[in-house]
């Protein structure tokens, strides 16, 4: 089942490639103001700005963007199906906004069996979202993430972590712990954000995986006011 997640993330950065092409190509060629678009749009909208004489050339590649928007789309379709039939814990970690059909069944895929992890926190160094340290001497220096694992897996928790910390998302904990890291300023100060709601993502989804609870956004809050 991976494989097929394989094959569509292979499309993703075809599209990107070619469409980081016909963008190239047009502005060397002196074209200003091109229209910022969706990826899986780039194709059709572009025909619109093309030149008749640029058609038999470029054209070729905004076809080609087109056929790989078509294959993704049946290969998300093809997701969402293994997801539905076949791995009901990643339609359970769907109910995290932010978390989609890829990321839930990657997730529950390359994790395979969450019972090796004795705790959820276990996570993070399997995930290489834990900061390595520098302990020489009498320093004890936070250093940047290890960046061990899966660097799919990783890269799908961080883009998540970033919709969590955007204004679109609604209110939950994971959101208020980073933007009390963004609140205390410094240059990194989101980026540290981002890569640390990624990590207390992994944790609580592997800790909803073993549970078998549903989703609660504000647990945190909710718990004090009953304490």
């Amino acid at each position: 089942m991976l494989s097929v997640i394989r094959a569509r993330e292979h499309f993703v950065v075809a599209r990107t490639k070619c469409i980081n092409c016909v963008r190239g190509l047009l502005k060397s060629l002196g074209a200003t103001n091109l229209p910022s678009c969706a990826s899986n749009r780039f194709g059709e909208r572009m025909f619109e700005y093309l030149p008749d004489e640029l058609i038999p050339t470029l054209g070729e590649l905004l076809e080609e963007c087109k056929d790989l928007t078509d294959r993704i789309n049946r290969l998300d379709d093809r997701i969402l199906q293994i997801s539905e039939e076949s791995c009901p814990e990643a339609i359970k970690l769907q109910q995290i906004p932010g978390v989609g059909p890829i990321t839930a069944l990657s997730f529950v895929l390359t994790i395979d069996d969450p019972k090796r992890f004795h705790k959820s926190r276990d996570l993070g160094p399997f995930l290489g979202l834990t900061p390595k340290r520098d302990q020489s001497g009498e320093c004890d220096k936070q250093l940047s993430i290890t960046k061990q694992g899966d660097r799919y897996l990783r890269s799908l928790l961080v883009g998540s972590a970033q919709f969590i910390l955007s204004d679109r998302s609604p209110d939950s904990d994971l959101k208020s712990y980073g933007l009390r890291i963004t609140g205390r300023g410094g240059k990194i100060a989101k980026k540290k954000a981002v890569v640390a709601i990624a990590r207390k993502l992994g944790i609580l989804m592997h800790r909803i995986w073993i549970s078998g609870e549903n989703y609660d956004p504000l647990h945190k809050k909710t718990f004090k006011k009953v304490s």
